[in-house]
């Protein structure tokens, strides 16, 4: 049923989550399985999720204008990425303060400003955890800085990203997400 502003109302009473049980695959990876019941004396449905901690994701800009991204091998796609800084936040961390940690671990930059762009779903149907987006303004790169082993650091203008995006290079749909808030929170441009 639609209310007269056409939102559709919800049954505060269903689904139900009937039992929750989760497996624990790795010090990074749970398997969340969950017993839903949609309706009184239906049958339940089981659902599976995969639980991790939160994402970060970072969109800064170098004092000189450029966006600093993070080519890595990742053995889930069996491919090297071109990809923002980003990291999972650590147990009880604020997210801000993970974003500043991944930054300057990542790609040396020092933060100068943080500006929060907000908390999504990553992916609804199959992961239970959130992406907390932040935009850092940087101070210049510290000294003598290494990358982790197997990353390395590119810095791109905004029309360089741009053509990055265009030709599939860079294709993290997360990332993609937290570049879109950016720009649509005035922070960045690209064209």
């Amino acid at each position: 049923a639609a209310n007269m502003t056409g939102n559709v109302r919800v049954n505060q009473q269903w689904p139900k989550i009937k039992s929750r049980h989760t497996s624990t695959v790795s010090p990074w990876v749970n398997i969340i399985a969950r017993e839903v019941e949609f309706a009184p004396d239906e049958p339940t449905q089981t659902y599976h999720a995969v639980g991790q901690l939160d994402y970060l994701a970072i969109v800064a800009l170098s004092p000189d204008g450029r966006f600093p991204l993070v080519r890595q091998y990742r053995p889930a796609l069996e491919a090297f990425t071109l990809e923002l800084p980003a990291g999972l936040a650590e147990p009880g961390e604020d997210p801000a303060i993970g974003c500043q940690r991944e930054l300057l671990e990542e790609t040396g930059y020092p933060t100068r400003a943080i500006h929060p762009l907000g908390t999504a779903a990553p992916c609804t149907g199959r992961l239970s955890n959130r992406i907390h987006s932040y935009f850092l303004q940087t101070e210049d790169r510290i000294d003598r800085f290494t990358p982790e082993p197997g990353l390395s650091v590119e810095l791109a203008t905004a029309s360089e990203l741009v053509a990055m995006i265009k030709s599939g290079e860079f294709n993290s749909q997360l990332h993609l997400g937290a570049l879109l808030l950016a720009g649509l929170r005035n922070f960045i441009v690209l064209r």
